[in-house]
């Protein structure tokens, strides 16, 4: 009897919830069904493919020499059925995208619901991560698409240059540090309690690379996993913290917050969008691709687009320059 593919997408789906219970639920099957399909496949590989640890299903070393090539049989299914299946007189379909958490709080929710306007036969669903995370994801073959801040490493991931961010330093408006323009290393840095993001975020990773040598005197008495946190917490007088311009455009109008560029350090940042190199790039990725291009096709840059006053312009512009009826919320 031939192995199944609902059998292979089984078997991913336990061995990256390590339990039936939870597989069933993720393929909406009952456990009975998933542990009859896991069992005929263990007998026509003629062995095991986990350790049975109580509850819990471990691969062991036949179900890890399995797994990577179940997935990319998976992969190569999802590509012919995007191939043959779409349509090619309009755009339709469901993207999942993941971005790290500057990008994906502060950019692309303006993005996706303008394209969504636009395009109203398709859906498109976020998730906000880190970019360790987002590389997994993307690499795992989970996420069609990625929009990260740090650097890329898998070599199954391939990255591409989007726009340039600019990173600052920011201070509330009672630390001894907001009267100045330029913050100054070593001394300021060495003067400075910090608050960071968490270990695996793109800004966190790419702050303390350009600190080079003088990274050792970076004092952190906290770390916090979003962005809106850190921002509070500086407001507060926690301490200083390193962030996007592209996060701080309300608070520094409102006074809330002070920004300062360190001096004689270029702080600017190369954002990318990744994609496995493995998966085809259906036509709704590629007008979404495309639509995402109007920051740089606009000369956007480093401009604040967390202000969706400035995003909407650009949106009107590129409604009127492609005939099409878009605007920002």
């Amino acid at each position: 009897m031939p192995i199944t593919l609902r059998q292979i997408e089984i078997f991913i789906a336990v061995a990256e919830t390590r339990q039936v219970t939870k597989a069933s639920k993720k393929l909406f099957l009952t456990q009975s069904a998933v542990s009859m399909a896991l069992g005929e496949l263990e007998n026509q590989l003629a062995g095991p493919l986990f350790d049975r640890h109580g509850r819990s299903l471990l691969l062991n070393d036949r179900g890890r020499y399995l797994l990577p090539m179940a997935k990319d049989i998976t992969f190569q299914v999802w590509n012919v059925e995007s191939m043959l299946t779409e349509k090619r007189d309009t755009v339709a379909g469901s993207l999942e995208i993941i971005a790290s958490s500057t990008i994906g709080n502060y950019v692309l929710p303006y993005l996706i619901g303008a394209f969504m306007r636009l395009h109203p036969e398709t859906r498109i669903n976020m998730l906000v991560a880190n970019t360790k995370q987002a590389e997994n994801l993307i690499a795992q073959g989970v996420m069609d698409l990625g929009f990260v801040e740090g650097v890329i490493n898998d070599d199954t991931v391939r990255a591409v240059p989007w726009f340039e961010d600019q990173l600052v330093v920011i201070v509330s408006p009672t630390h001894p540090l907001a009267t100045k323009d330029k913050f100054q290393i070593p001394h300021d840095l060495q003067e400075t309690a910090w608050v960071m993001r968490e270990e695996g975020s793109g800004t966190a990773e790419i702050f303390k690379n350009m600190l080079g040598k003088h990274v050792n005197l970076l004092k952190v008495v906290t770390r916090m996993g979003h962005t809106e946190a850190i921002k509070k917490a500086v407001e507060s007088g926690v301490g200083a913290a390193c962030l996007s311009e592209l996060t701080i455009c309300r608070e520094t109008e409102k006074g809330w917050l002070n920004s300062l560029s360190i001096e004689g350090i270029n702080m600017r940042r190369q954002l990318r969008i990744i994609q496995h190199r493995d998966k085809v790039t259906t036509r709704l990725m590629d007008e979404f691709l495309s639509f995402c291009e109007i920051i740089t096709e606009y000369g956007l840059g480093r401009e604040c687009l967390s202000s969706p006053w400035k995003l909407q312009a650009v949106l009107r512009q590129y409604s009127q320059d492609k005939g099409e009826n878009v605007s920002a919320p």
